[in-house]
């Protein structure tokens, strides 16, 4: 019997100056028609390398091993020119990849990418595959599609841009799909719609899809089989039922048995507020349509947005995709312009300082983005990165010095510090993800900005990162503004917890009420998908 997918031996070794890491040994999996075969492990464990291998997208440094045999339909890809992987990447095979800001170009609007997806692989006319792209972008339930066509990605959201590459990937009606972490940036409701989306899809095309992800609870609701992956080799495979159900390898049983524990410190009565925003308002000009026939509307993100937080305090903001929860965070910061409405840091307004007024307080506060490869310098080592900071703000008397603070800092978020001379191509997405707190907190800051922090993280290291932030929190006195479409770990880090809907608060309050005891419908919708099947 010749399966969909069958892969044999596949090890992928990346050489560098520091020598050799194998990332992938031995590992042998087999993918059929229709079905779903889930892969999971701990970040770094290799998961995503192996979805990368079997499209051929791994980067120059890398070497598949001599007995690796990657058959789709009978067919060697490993054994594929370059440009016969061409014809078979994004037609007959598709991939959904983690992080969609390292993958959308960011010069071109959202409907030239995605028709060129559909004309490299099907020529047909621009206009009538701009009206392909539009009933795609409709299909993957994007608000206002007809004005998405015209943007470009940075206008979009997390979850917007996400939904963007899902659209990208269904275009030409693969056989097989790749979903590495395809809803990591989604909040919970926008999640089940998605995966809805791709269930139906594989139904109706009898398509076969791999879904990795560090995200349990899907595994078990949507895949048919699922392998779990620890340093590069597959330790269990099986029918999910009867891995989750009976599982063999006691790395497998920790993972089952990891989630977000546990609560954050109270916050002292007489804690006095540091950050506080009153009346806030960000506006955006969105132009859309050709030269001759264009428009413009003004998009109100955050509407009369009036809130506090306290010293040493964690206050969580959560809301579905495009709420405007990332937007109001980094008003907050500074980092946009606002219409109208006080910020004030430490009793003091900030809101009309200029970029070089607001220069002493950037030490102060720090901010910790949601796509860490966007985030990140690709030129820059993981040294360079951590230490910009320092050098910018004076920090360290001597080189010595400051690299003693960086490697302090990548131990505190448990990342290797002889890894210094490495660079961010050469890390999975979560240890992207904590080079990017180790930068934040290696200037020991009084007010940071958690935006996802955890969204690219698996189980077991989500819960260091709660606890490394619930440390430094309590040695520090460090106040946290979070925000996570993530109610668990809501749950275990925030004090209290705002609910914004259409750039608006709906609901605040202590978390543990608001979780317990919803009044809004919306929030109320985000619990139920969040911790029910």
């Amino acid at each position: 019997m010749t399966h969909l997918l069958e892969v044999e031996n596949l090890s992928v070794t990346f050489r560098h100056e520091d020598g050799a890491v194998e990332a992938v040994r031995a590992s042998s999996f087999h993918v059929e028609r229709g079905e779903t075969l889930a892969i999971v492990g701990e970040s770094g464990s290799g998961k995503s390398v192996t979805s990368r291998a079997v499209m051929r997208l791994l980067a120059g440094n890398a070497r598949l091993g001599a007995d690796t045999r990657i058959r789709f339909m009978g067919e060697d890809l490993a054994r594929l020119t370059e440009r016969q992987m061409r014809a078979v990447r994004g037609g007959r095979i598709a991939m959904i990849f983690q992080e969609p800001m390292s993958s959308l170009n960011p010069l071109y609007r959202i409907g030239d990418q995605i028709a060129e997806a559909i004309t490299t692989h099907r020529p047909m006319p621009k206009k009538a595959a701009l009206a392909e792209a539009l009933d795609l972008l409709r299909q993957v339930r994007i608000p206002e599609p007809e004005m998405r066509l015209s943007q470009y990605p940075h206008q979009l959201s997390g979850g917007q841009r996400q939904r963007v590459m899902i659209a990208m990937a269904i275009a030409n009606g693969p056989d097989l799909l790749i979903a590495d972490e395809p809803t990591t940036a989604l909040d919970v409701t926008v999640q089940a719609e998605i995966l809805d989306l791709l269930d139906t899809l594989r139904r109706e095309r009898d398509m076969g899809m791999v879904l990795i992800t560090h995200d349990l609870g899907i595994v078990k609701r949507r895949s048919d089989r699922v392998c779990v992956m620890r340093r590069g080799e597959i330790v269990e495979r099986g029918e999910t039922r009867a891995v989750f159900e009976a599982p063999a390898h006691p790395y497998t049983r920790k993972l089952l048995a990891s989630e977000p524990r546990g609560l954050p410190d109270p916050v002292p009565e007489a804690a006095k507020v540091v950050m506080e925003t009153r009346n806030l308002d960000v506006f955006f000009d969105i132009r859309w349509g050709g030269l001759l026939r264009s428009r413009t509307a003004s998009l109100r993100a955050v509407d009369d947005v009036t809130l506090s937080v306290r010293r040493g305090e964690t206050l969580g903001i959560v809301g579905e995709s495009g709420s405007g929860k990332s937007t109001l965070g980094k008003a907050m910061l500074r980092l946009l312009n606002v219409r109208c409405g006080e910020i004030l840091w430490q009793g003091e307004p900030i809101q009309g300082r200029t970029k070089a007024e607001m220069r002493p307080l950037r030490t102060k506060l720090q901010v910790v983005f949601q796509d860490p490869f966007a985030s990140l310098n690709p030129r820059m080592s993981v040294r360079d990165l951590v230490e910009e900071g320092l050098v910018v703000n004076g920090i360290g008397a001597s080189s010595r010095e400051r690299e003693a603070l960086v490697r302090e800092a990548l131990r505190d978020v448990d990342l290797d510090p002889n890894c210094l001379n490495r660079f961010p191509h050469e890390f999975s997405g979560g240890q992207r993800q904590r080079i990017a707190i180790a930068r934040a907190i290696v200037l020991r800051p009084e007010f940071v900005l958690l935006d996802e922090p955890t969204s690219a993280l698996d189980l077991s290291v989500q819960a260091q990162i709660i606890q490394l932030l619930r440390d430094l929190q309590r040695s520090h006195g460090l106040t946290y503004l979070f925000i996570s479409h993530d109610l668990k770990v809501v749950r275990a880090l925030c004090h209290n917890v705002v609910v914004m809907k259409g750039g608006e608060i709906c609901e605040r309050g202590a978390t543990a009420e608001i979780l317990e005891n919803p009044t809004h419908p919306y929030t109320r919708r985000l619990i139920d998908s969040a911790f029910q099947p």
